[in-house]
């Protein structure tokens, strides 16, 4: 799978992002929380240097709640600052403040020792692009400010915004790795919107996200689409492929010779997925990630 997904502005982005770090005392980056390991980028760990870090699980709206908690829990076993959100509703964003100046107890202390009372708190927020970073930065001002959009791709400059209360945040543009190491992570990416549609075809897209929801939400994929799994005595060559047929069959769209038209049905159910239609869905666990990394 040959994705080329690092266009010209996410270099200049990084290049950008390694400069202002210097002028901010806290590193914040949100993930989406259907995917909260893939969704952050692997070059995060170095363009943020030392810096102390809080980790946003957003869009907790479309994921499992359980799974979220779960989630949560691994990072701040691994000393991250978490914070969940809906940056769409705003659920869980007023904690943000506090959460910040909890991480930067020590550092606001010492400043006090210093007289310097007053002093802004400053936070660059990070992220890949269309996990909802625009969005959960409106909430925390309490208006439209950043630029906010359901694709990828929609911030394409710094800005610094002031909050009330001596918060100041730098909204960065959404940057991937140059590299993709696996398909697996380029297929969560896709599926969630994080890169753009036209990359992959669109069919081989749906088929791979009706194998991964076959395994972690089969109850909901029925409930939405009417059809039955395959048993297991059945053989099937290509399974997400038979699940997406089943699917169109079920939904009536049909072409001319009685085929059915996959593609449009592929086009519902990424749509669909993504509007959370068919229910809150996490695509990875920390337990699939622990093994994963356990493999090499």
């Amino acid at each position: 799978m040959n994705i080329q997904w690092y266009p010209g502005h996410m270099t200049r982005t990084r290049r950008q992002m390694a400069v202002s770090l210097k002028q901010v005392d806290a590193v914040c980056e949100v993930v989406d929380a259907r995917i909260p390991q893939v969704s952050r980028n692997p070059d995060m760990d170095e363009i943020a240097g030392n810096k102390p870090r809080i980790l946003i699980l957003n869009r907790t709206d479309l994921a499992d709640p359980e799974a979220t908690k779960q989630w949560a829990a691994f990072y701040r076993s691994k000393g991250y600052a978490v914070l969940t959100t809906d940056a769409k509703s705003g659920a869980g964003v007023a904690k943000f403040s506090a959460a910040v100046r909890t991480l930067l107890a020590d550092k606001i202390e010492k400043w006090k020792e210093k007289g310097q009372t007053g002093r802004s708190v400053k936070v660059m927020v990070v992220g890949i692009p269309n996990v909802g970073k625009s969005t959960f930065i409106n909430k925390v001002l309490g208006r439209k400010s950043a630029k906010a959009a359901d694709k990828p791709g929609v911030t394409r400059g710094q800005q610094w915004f002031r909050v009330e209360g001596g918060l100041e945040l730098l909204d960065t543009p959404g940057i991937l790795w140059p590299k993709l190491d696996d398909e697996r992570t380029g297929i969560l990416l896709a599926v969630t919107g994080a890169v753009k549609d036209n990359i992959l075809d669109v069919e081989t897209l749906a088929c791979k996200l009706m194998e991964i929801l076959y395994h972690h939400a089969p109850e909901l994929l029925t409930e939405r689409y009417k059809f039955e799994l395959p048993h297991e005595d059945e053989e099937i060559d290509f399974l997400g492929y038979e699940l997406l047929m089943r699917a169109g069959r079920k939904r009536g769209f049909l072409i001319s010779g009685g085929e059915i038209d996959t593609e449009r049905m592929a086009r519902i159910l990424l749509d669909e997925y993504r509007g959370g239609k068919l229910g809150r869905i996490t695509l990875e666990t920390p337990d699939e990630y622990a093994e994963e990394q356990a493999n090499g």
